[in-house]
């Protein structure tokens, strides 16, 4: 059995593909998910449900999900539930493999190694199964309660590092020209992000497009004043005099620019 969740909540079960009807219901599998293999209280559910004004039967409900999560994981190769009941709360048994969140960030940390070993094409490798696990944002992007909302923000960060990650990776194999596109799309979906807008000016000077490179720290620099009202930091700021002054270690053949 395979858990999905980068997307919206799916269950992958041999051939079937199966999706938890119903909001609550969903909420409960994905927070037991998320926590996994840690205890989650019935306290912490009954927030993720429904929030800081849960109704009278708030409890009664809640064994009534739990009850429901145990028969919609019964499955021919475990035929008994994977969820456990203890004192304290809830525990989702499952192993790194059955979990996509959890796959796609041991990829990235192995991404993350090989770039900075400047083993670039295993990085590449590693990234692209990583970033091709996602199927939209993580759980659809609706959370409300504090567990599922943070973690959807923190996968829409990890899924942010390994796009930088794939591009520093595509850089180092010279990938400049085909990169460009891509990093044009990824500063216009994340302008205040400062690493796609380095890559950019990086993939551009390297496409002998040195014009469009400073023309994109202008626009790096405007966006980031008018939203923020600060100026680019200093490895932006670097990386324009070292483009207008030609220096060599820009160049395909050199080290990636910190």
């Amino acid at each position: 059995m395979r858990y999905e969740i980068l997307g919206t909540l799916r269950v992958v079960d041999r051939e079937s593909c199966r999706t938890a009807a119903g909001k609550k219901f969903e909420t409960v599998l994905a927070t037991l998910l998320i926590r996994s293999p840690e205890i989650v209280t019935p306290e912490q559910l009954t927030m993720e449900i429904w929030g800081v004004r849960p109704p009278g039967r708030a409890s009664a409900g809640l064994h009534v999900y739990i009850s429901r999560l145990r028969k919609f994981l019964l499955s021919q190769d475990r035929p008994e539930s994977p969820v456990a009941t203890s004192p304290s709360g809830y525990t989702l048994r499952v192993g790194d493999d059955e979990v996509d969140f959890a796959e796609f960030l041991q990829l990235v940390e192995r991404g993350r190694g090989h770039v900075r070993d400047s083993r670039f094409a295993a990085a590449a490798q590693c990234l692209d199964k990583a970033l091709g696990l996602w199927r939209g944002p993580a759980l659809g992007g609706h959370g409300s309660g504090p567990i599922t909302s943070g973690f959807i923000t923190r996968m829409a960060e990890a899924r942010l590092e390994g796009l930088e990650l794939m591009a520093d990776a595509q850089l180092g194999l010279g990938l400049h020209r085909e990169l460009v596109g891509r990093l044009y799309s990824l500063t216009s979906e994340h302008p205040l992000c400062e690493a796609f807008h380095r890559q950019l000016m990086i993939a551009l000077y390297r496409s002998e497009r040195q014009a469009d490179a400073l023309k994109a720290y202008h626009v790096a620099r405007t966006t980031l004043r008018e939203e923020l009202g600060v100026e680019p930091g200093r490895a932006l700021r670097e990386l324009q005099q070292a483009i207008l002054h030609g220096d060599h270690r820009l160049s395909p053949s050199a080290a990636l620019t910190s």
